[in-house]
């Protein structure tokens, strides 16, 4: 499916590892296990919606960047970059290499990211 960019999900991992693939579909198995997911590919990343975005997937030439929206900060090894655009929202990036890191503890920041798109 083309958006209004032009940019289908497919065309991100054109070149990219099957594993890259993989974990993509993991994550979004993961989120859509939490209610109806949207896909909205733009020219850098795809973008997953509830009523608004929750969360980003970044490809990368053998991984994923997957940012996700949250209500407060996380202390974790895993995420590798937080951002705070306002008083009550932080971003949080997590480079994911494999379909196995589509774990408990990301499926729960994933939930609390999924509920606050809502």
């Amino acid at each position: 499916m083309e958006t209004r960019t032009g940019v289908t999900v497919a065309q991100h991992f054109v070149g990219r590892p099957e594993t890259v693939k993989a974990t993509y579909d993991a994550i979004l198995s993961a989120a859509r296990s939490l209610g109806p997911v949207g896909e909205d590919p733009k020219k850098t990343s795809i973008h997953l919606m509830r009523r608004t975005a929750f969360a980003g997937v970044a490809t990368r030439r053998a991984s994923l960047l997957l940012t996700l929206k949250s209500a407060t900060d996380v202390r974790s090894r895993r995420i590798r970059r937080r951002e705070r655009p306002s008083s009550n929202r932080w971003h949080l990036e997590i480079e994911l290499t494999s379909p196995k890191e589509i774990d408990r503890e990301l499926r729960a920041w994933l939930s609390h990211a999924y509920d606050l798109a809502g």
